[in-house]
């Protein structure tokens, strides 16, 4: 009886694992489509605090939305940014309060970023996604 709901479990596990990652992770999917969003965008990268830079021209960015939160998961060890909001345009999100030095323009195929926090915290990125 125990084996049998050990599998059962696995199995409901498999199911759900591939039904979310079907819905959620289609390289034609737009962020602004869904509740739940995981896409990895290619490009340049870099940040910046002030005492050091990291750039990396094949760099990556996991764009990952909860609900009406992004968060922004980056390649090389780049601190990522978490908990941003965007109002939708159509099929391009522009995060909320967006000025010239905190811009976030994620559509489905591109993400643009200069975001700069406490002054010396810069974060840049322009990526495509295959």
């Amino acid at each position: 009886m125990k084996r049998r709901g050990k599998i059962l479990g696995w199995l409901l596990t498999l199911v759900f694992v591939t039904s979310f990652m079907a819905i959620s992770c289609s390289d034609d999917d737009s962020p602004a489509d869904s509740d739940i969003f995981i896409g990895r965008y290619n490009g340049t990268v870099s940040y910046s605090n002030g005492e050091s830079t990291t750039q990396d021209e094949n760099g990556w960015v996991e764009v990952v939305k909860v609900g009406n939160n992004y968060n922004f998961l980056f390649s090389n060890g780049i601190p990522e940014i978490t908990g941003v909001e965007f109002e939708s345009d159509g099929e391009t999100l522009i995060n909320i309060g967006a000025t010239e030095f905190q811009y976030i323009r994620v559509t489905a195929g591109t993400l643009q970023i200069l975001y700069t926090e406490n002054v010396n915290d810069v974060w840049t990125a322009n990526c495509t996604r295959n």
